[in-house]
C-alpha cells in the first residue's frame, strides 16, 4: 500500500541519538533518485523492488520476533489514526501495570519527540524514532531502537507506530500482538474504510469511551463494523482518562505475558 498512498520516500530517520539513511521505493510520480524502469508498460520494476523491500522486512521481523521471545518479552505494535489517544493509552497501561509488569516503549513519529517526552516524564523507559517523511515503522527501525533499551529489565515492549491507518498494515515489526485503536470520536465506519489494518489486528481497542455520548457514538454499529473487519480480534472498550474498562485490558496483558514466558 505504501506504493499507492502518497507517503514519503524515506530519508534521514533518527532513532534515539542515532541517525541513519532510510530508503524506500514507491510508485510515486515525482522526481527522486530511486531506480525505476521506463514508465511504459505496468511498472514491473517498481513492483519487484517493493516486493523485495517487504520480503526483507519480513525476514528482519522474524529475527526481531525470535530475539524478543528469547528475552521473554510480550511485544505490542499499537497502530491507529492520529489523535486516537495512543500515547495516553500507552502511558496509563504502563503506569497501571506497575508492580505487575515492567513496560518499555518505542515511539514512532514523523517529527517531534513530544509523545516520548510525555512517557518519559511518567518514568517509562522510552526510545524515540523520528521517521521524517516515512509514514510507518519497519522491522529494521525497531531493531535499532530496541538495542537502546535495557530489555532484560522489561516484561512488555510497546511499539507506538506512526499515526496512520494505511501503511503500517504491510509492515510486520516482530510483534506478538498488533493492537489497533478506534476512538469514539472517529466515526463508527473506520474499520470498513481501512479494512487491511483492522483485519490484521489481533486486538481492537475502542478508546475515549468517556466521550461517547458527547460524540454521538453508535456503540452497536461500531462493534458490528469491528467484528466485520476484524472478526478474530479481541475487543476492549475503555477510557484511559477515567480508567473505565482498563482492568480487563491489563489483566489480558498479564495473562498473555505469563503464557509467553511458559513457552
Amino acid at each position: 500500500m505504501c506504493k499507492e498512498c502518497g507517503c514519503g520516500l524515506g530519508g534521514d530517520v533518527r532513532i534515539g541519538g542515532e541517525a541513519h539513511a532510510h530508503e524506500h521505493v514507491y510508485g510515486h510520480g515525482h522526481g527522486h533518485d530511486h531506480p525505476h524502469e521506463s514508465h511504459s508498460g505496468h511498472g514491473g520494476q517498481t513492483v519487484t523492488l517493493q516486493r523485495s523491500l517487504l520480503e526483507k522486512n519480513d525476514r528482519l521481523a522474524e529475527q526481531n520476533r525470535g530475539f524478543f521471545r528469547a528475552k521473554k518479552l510480550l511485544v505490542l505494535n499499537v497502530v491507529s489514526s492520529p489523535g486516537s489517544g495512543k500515547t495516553t493509552f500507552i502511558r496509563e497501561t504502563a503506569a497501571q501495570l506497575t508492580g505487575r509488569l515492567r513496560v518499555g516503549v518505542i515511539v514512532g513519529d514523523l517529527a517531534t519527540d513530544n509523545d516520548a517526552a510525555r512517557l518519559r516524564a511518567a518514568g517509562i523507559p522510552v526510545v524515540q524514532i523520528t521517521t521524517g517523511t516515512v509514514c510507518h515503522l519497519d522491522a529494521e527501525m525497531v531493531a535499532r531502537a530496541a538495542a537502546q533499551i535495557d530489555l532484560d529489565h522489561l516484561d512488555v515492549l510497546v511499539i507506538e507506530n506512526v499515526g496512520n491507518l494505511v501503511c503500517p498494515a504491510d509492515y510486520d515489526l516482530g510483534e506478538d500482538l498488533r493492537v489497533v485503536l478506534l476512538s469514539v470520536t472517529e466515526g463508527e465506519d473506520k474499520p470498513l474504510k481501512y479494512p487491511p489494518l483492522f483485519h490484521s489486528a489481533n486486538v481492537a481497542v475502542v478508546t475515549k469511551s468517556d466521550m461517547a455520548a458527547a460524540a454521538g457514538f453508535d456503540r452497536s454499529l461500531a462493534l458490528f463494523n469491528l467484528q466485520r473487519a476484524s472478526h478474530h480480534a479481541r475487543i476492549f472498550e475503555l477510557s484511559a482518562k477515567t480508567g473505565d474498562g482498563m482492568k480487563a485490558w491489563l489483566d489480558y496483558l498479564v495473562e498473555r505475558q505469563a503464557a509467553g514466558r511458559g513457552k
